[in-house]
């Protein structure tokens, strides 16, 4: 039998929380949830999630800092970032901070399952190269397409 995946979100506003912890058991996922930074830095003491869902803007410590945290701590859990404040600037932050993917709010609940159920996929496929030792791919920086697509992030970060 497969193990359940274990999702934590990290997030002040208690109805987001409520409905991505719904949706998400609903699809036979376990779910902690905190309402701040603060929290998680303790449990990740106990235990590690496979999945970490967090906002980026929170009291105590924001998303960006937690997200810095699980880097250098366990860079293996793939970290989603939401925000209200879909700005350029923040996907930008927390895609150079390390972020799977950005989540801006309002979401659709299907499709925010679907890009932790993603992650999921990313945190087993990682524990599976490690178990048989196969090299992670690398990504090539120096493809004409990924050059591509630094150029219109510099474009489009200077607008």
């Amino acid at each position: 039998m497969a193990r359940k995946e274990h999702v934590w979100v990290i997030d002040d506003d208690h109805s987001i929380r409520w409905v991505l912890e719904k949706a998400l058991q609903r699809e036979n996922v376990a779910v902690t949830s905190f309402e701040n930074g603060n929290g998680v830095l303790e449990a990740l003491r106990k235990g590690e999630p496979d999945v970490v869902v967090a906002d980026i803007r929170m009291p105590g410590v924001n998303g960006l800092d937690l997200l810095a945290r699980l880097r250098a701590d366990c860079p293996e859990i793939p970290v989603i970032i939401m925000t209200a404040h879909s700005d350029l600037d923040s996907a930008v932050s927390a895609y150079q901070g390390g972020a799977f993917e950005y989540l801006p709010k309002p979401f659709d609940v299907n499709d925010a399952v679907a890009l932790v159920r993603r992650a999921c996929d990313l945190r087993r496929q990682r524990s599976e190269r490690v178990e048989t030792h196969d090299p992670l791919p690398e990504i090539i920086g120096e493809a004409s397409t990924m050059q591509e697509v630094v150029r219109a992030i510099g474009r489009l970060s200077r607008s």
